[in-house]
């Protein structure tokens, strides 16, 4: 099944609305194991953090941004997300329409069956992102402090880049990390040995589409078949020639991937 477009009129106002912004995806679509069992009747992305559910703080930092639409993917208990967010993100109490977000959906699970892994949900939303730069970023990380400025987005369409990634110190549970990061500000595919420091991925970055085409990519345009593929070996091949910008996020970051880290989360004192 064909994924759903919007309409022209709907993505002409919102590539009007917030022009130097990019649309997002957000991936909300794994089954999320090592939450389990709080993920047997919850999707991970609505776990709730600090009183809401963890994608709403994605979701108020894109609205904020002046961000036109977001598409999130879903497969696992994705109606209870859909049924969660709607089509609008930030409609109560709020009349500025610029702080409005609207929401589609990549349904993978009523699609497939199942998720397509990080490339190949990517290139499924291609069509309705209706953009060649967008923002990525995972569902299940909260970094509140985050903003997903238009500047960005300004200077890496100009930049000739494929992706622009944000990186973070390696948490306790990736010691080894996974990219490096250049003087230069390009994220380094470093082989085993080398003595570079690493950081680790945060989730968050900026895609160029062609990223998701050949010669790094080989999924059908919109991925008709449902091909389940990682994102990992598109961007170490685009980093072998210089094409993925980095820099370094050193706010909040917490990849909430088990129960522990979110009680221990949640048991912090925190204010927005």
């Amino acid at each position: 099944m064909p994924p759903s477009f919007p309409s022209s009129a709907g993505a002409a106002a919102a590539r009007g609305h917030g022009a130097e912004q990019a649309p997002a995806l957000l991936l909300a679509a794994g089954r999320g194991e090592r939450m389990r069992p709080l993920t047997d009747t919850t999707p991970k992305p609505l776990l709730p953090v600090h009183g809401q559910p963890l994608l709403a703080w994605h979701l108020q930092a894109l609205a904020r941004a002046g961000v036109p639409r977001v598409v999130i993917n879903t497969a696992w208990l994705g109606e209870k997300i859909a049924q969660q967010f709607g089509s609008v993100f930030g409609r109560q109490g709020n009349a500025d329409k610029r702080k409005q977000l609207s929401i589609l959906y990549s349904e993978e699970g009523r699609d497939f069956g199942g998720a397509l892994e990080t490339a190949g949900g990517i290139a499924r939303a291609l069509p309705l992102l209706d953009a060649d730069v967008f923002w990525l970023a995972a569902g299940d990380v909260f970094m509140p402090g985050f903003r997903f400025d238009a500047a960005a987005v300004r200077t890496f369409r100009t930049s000739g880049a494929l992706a622009r990634l944000w990186l973070v110190p390696n948490p306790a549970h990736n010691p080894r990390g996974d990219f490096g990061l250049s003087d230069t500000g390009l994220a380094l595919s470093l082989p085993d040995g080398n003595p570079q420091p690493r950081y680790t991925y945060s989730t968050v970055a900026l895609l160029h589409r062609d990223l998701l085409a050949p010669p790094w990519c080989d999924i059908a345009p919109g991925n008709p078949q449902g091909v389940r593929a990682a994102l990992a070996p598109l961007l170490r091949r685009a980093m072998d020639n210089g094409r993925v910008q980095a820099e370094l996020h050193t706010g909040r970051w917490v990849d909430v991937g088990t129960p522990q880290r979110l009680a221990d989360l949640n048991a912090e004192t925190f204010s927005p």
